[in-house]
């Protein structure tokens, strides 16, 4: 232990302490999980110097949210992290309340930058604030700027808040000039997603909004990305208090929006809105451009609603998601899993069969599995079809497609919990050129469904047992499915 440590020093000297602690075994296979503590929202996911880089908020010190530090992990395959020491923590007086989330971007001279929010404490006379800082560093420690909040409130035009503002993304354009996209919330527009540009990154120019929920989406929208796929400008946000609408649950939910922007007027056309995710655990996307060009987003694998009751099993707390790469077909916003998910198939079994009543199939069964269900409802009287995962005597999780109304429930409920919490989630599903496919990552505590190629995403966490790892499946007629199931580890 350091003599007189800075709060950095003592986060770095405690992780490292407890991971010597730490058993292995008892987290999931290839979604990131905090060293030690607490995680929520993923922080800066880059790739700088031939890895991907993904910092994460932090709370190294218990397993509840608490003072926010930034977390860090570095990888070479997106599924196989290795931590590095925690990057950021609250020590200064433009973040004394915490070091919340932010991107990180390289610089063109090799180092790093990581833009966060720095929380101001509560004074006599004044809110908890927010405002936007910067620190650069070498990929493993980091220098805040003496300059920070390098964005305040009062940079912004009137009606804009100075509580909620936070969460900028940060890019380095073509034209060498750094532009970022921040949350606020506004006192008439409610959540608002502002555009400002700087040539250093130290001194930033407001330009204006890129959208607002307008009462419409949320209250206050958390945690945008902004970017091009193809011909398409995405805009995702995580919006806080929604009603229920369209196809979003109420709640904390995330939200893509596709457009077409003018950069030079700042006018973002919108073309669609989707959810990101329908699941129940799902939050604070953060993308990244792979060197391949692939865009490749991952998530926190929590809600807000939940996390703070939830059961502490381990002495960490909380996951991200599978990354997955997300691209555009028929104007919607897809995701499948990494690619690199395929390296961890270590076997497989394929089979052809027509199900009726309930039905296990030889070799298709466990816990950490990439499963692939396809079914042929032409020429069947099905109606439903129903497969349990995560299965034994007593528990279940139910994944339950109606055929004719193109309509899949995914449901939780018997899979153990006694808390009186959202279990069950209505998503559409609809047979598309004679089939609907069904693709679930398993990996111990959760589930991840990803629906006719990606075109729907279902993530949940699961309280189901580890020796529930029975696989059945059920057609109330009998109907043409095949599987492919590919163990992993």
């Amino acid at each position: 232990m350091s003599i007189n440590p800075t709060p950095l020093q003592r986060a770095r000297d405690y992780e490292r302490e407890q991971a010597e602690r730490l058993p292995a075994g008892d987290r999931p296979l290839y979604h990131l999980t905090p060293l030690v503590g607490w995680m929520n929202d993923p922080n800066g996911f880059c790739h700088y110097n031939g890895q991907y880089h993904l910092f994460f908020q932090y709370h190294p010190y218990s397993t509840a949210w608490g003072p926010m530090h930034w977390g860090h992990a570095v990888s070479t395959d997106l599924l196989h992290w290795t931590y590095l020491p925690c990057a950021l923590a609250p020590d200064t007086e433009a973040d004394a309340a915490g070091c919340f989330s932010g991107t990180a971007v390289p610089m063109p001279d090799g180092r790093l930058m990581l833009a966060y929010t720095g929380v101001q404490p509560a004074g006599t006379f004044r809110q908890t604030t927010q405002a936007q800082c910067i620190a650069v560093g070498d990929g493993t420690n980091f220098e805040k700027s003496p300059l920070n909040p390098v964005i305040r409130q009062s940079q912004l035009p009137d009606g804009f808040s100075a509580v909620d503002f936070r969460d900028p993304k940060i890019w380095l354009g073509d034209d060498g000039v750094y532009r970022m996209v921040v949350a606020n919330r506004h006192k008439d527009k409610a959540g608002t997603i502002l555009l400002l540009k700087s040539a250093t990154g130290f001194d930033w120019q407001y330009i204006g909004e890129i959208d607002a929920s307008c009462q419409a989406y949320g209250q206050m929208w958390e945690c945008p990305d902004f970017f091009t796929l193809d011909d398409t400008q995405v805009l995702i946000v995580s919006p806080q208090e929604m009603h229920a609408r369209e196809e979003f649950h109420p709640g904390y939910g995330t939200v893509a929006i596709l457009g077409t922007f003018d950069e030079a007027h700042c006018a973002f056309t919108r073309r669609s809105i989707q959810p990101v995710d329908h699941g129940l655990n799902f939050y604070a996307p953060q993308t990244v451009l792979a060197p391949d060009g692939r865009r490749i987003m991952i998530g926190w694998m929590d809600n807000w609603e939940t996390c703070k009751e939830a059961p502490r099993r381990h002495p960490w707390y909380a996951q991200m998601s599978t990354p997955r790469e997300i691209f555009i077909k028929n104007g919607r916003l897809m995701q499948v899993p990494v690619r690199e998910i395929e390296s961890m198939w270590t076997s497989t079994v394929s089979h052809e069969a027509v199900i009726s009543t309930e039905t296990s199939l030889p070799g298709v069964s466990g816990r950490m599995m990439d499963m692939t269900v396809t079914l042929h409802p032409d020429g069947s009287t099905c109606r439903r079809f129903t497969l349990h995962v995560a299965k034994d005597s007593s528990h279940f999780i139910k994944i339950q497609a109606d055929l004719a109304r193109g309509e899949l429930v995914f449901d939780r409920s018997r899979g153990g919990s006694r808390r009186d919490i959202a279990h069950t989630r209505h998503v559409l599903a609809p047979v598309e050129n004679g089939r609907l496919t069904l693709r679930l990552l398993m990996d111990k505590e959760s589930i991840e469904l990803f629906i006719n190629d990606g075109e729907r995403v279902v993530t949940s966490l699961i309280p189901t047992p580890l020796s529930a790892d029975g696989i059945t499946f059920t057609a109330d007629a009998p109907l043409p499915v095949t599987v492919e199931a590919h163990t992993l580890g």
